[in-house]
């Protein structure tokens, strides 16, 4: 399809890249329902890595089978599918660019009470062999093994950019921090901003609540009134934080819910300003025909 004038903004935001770079951005906001919106919905199943088979694909066991969350993600529209290794290699082949992959290079489980940091499960060059339109990573901004994150981030996103791929990076503030810290306006902001200046092309970070985790921040929201009542308010400023909204910032479905709660909370994030949503559980942990539904209606409510 022609560029929109709001893709060809979009890409400005970015001068820096190549054209390699920027033509693979170009493809995740070209695809799917939502092409040339500047707006993404993106199907992520990293899920089982994460919290296990059981926690993840009982639900809706057809969720055990890779093929079932690829052909998903292209029945409802979605500009992309991201997973880590084996899900993305047992796809790949099958669907020769009919939906752009995102592989997801760093992953973790939950058999280990450890300080959070993610393994390196996969590389940039396994992205290239796959055909991936970018690449994934997480990062945990409050764990004391952060800097490590950072810098191998860089290292990533530095080989990434040099085969023309971008990054998409999920920034989860967890460690050093209260539970409600974990969520709370200024810390989500705050992974924002860090992931920007790390140099993530889309960034990926939970809704955040009315709630303020650093005395020093909540001295400032006091003092310039910055508004944290209503999720569009808390999304806007979290947009705000990634360079003034000129980084592209998704935010996640989060836990399971009902189907009036997760539209509530996407036309929230859409009236503040965000970009889209990567929803994986509220998405595939669904029957088949209202996982469809559910994600088109995500959908409607961005482009809205």
């Amino acid at each position: 399809m022609a560029y929109t004038e709001r893709v060809k903004q979009i890409l400005s935001w970015y001068p820096s890249d190549s054209p390699g770079v920027l033509t693979n951005l170009a493809r995740l906001l070209n695809h799917g329902n939502l092409a040339g919106t500047g707006k993404l919905v993106i199907l992520p199943v990293d899920q089982g890595f994460e919290h296990g088979p059981a926690r993840s694909f009982q639900p809706n066991p057809a969720g055990y089978d890779p093929d079932y969350h690829a052909q998903l993600a292209i029945e409802s529209g979605c500009n992309a599918y991201a997973a880590p290794l084996g899900f993305i290699e047992a796809v790949a082949g099958k669907l020769a660019g009919e939906i752009p992959l995102i592989l997801k290079v760093n992953n973790s489980d939950t058999l280990a009470k450890v300080e959070p940091c993610s393994a390196l499960t996969a590389s940039v060059k396994d992205a290239v062999r796959l055909g991936c339109t970018a690449i994934g990573y997480t990062i945990y901004p409050g764990s004391s093994l952060r800097n490590q994150q950072y810098q191998d981030l860089r290292d990533l996103i530095a080989e990434a950019k040099a085969y023309g791929l971008p990054t998409v990076l999920w920034a989860y503030p967890r460690g050093n921090l209260s539970k409600d810290g974990e969520t709370a306006v200024d810390i989500v902001a705050y992974a924002a901003q860090i992931s920007a200046q790390l140099g993530a092309h889309i960034i990926k970070v939970k809704p955040p609540k009315d709630f303020i985790e650093q005395p020093e921040a909540k001295k400032v929201f006091e003092k310039y009134k910055i508004p944290t009542a209503t999720l569009a308010d808390r999304v806007r400023h979290v947009v705000q934080s990634a360079f003034n909204g000129k980084r592209v910032v998704i935010f996640s479905g989060g836990e399971a819910k009902d189907t009036p709660a997760v539209i509530e909370e996407v036309k929230g994030i859409a009236a503040g300003g965000g970009f889209g949503s990567i929803m994986g559980r509220n998405a595939f942990q669904r029957p088949q025909a209202e996982a469809v539904q559910l994600l088109k209606d995500v959908m409607a409510a961005f482009r809205a």
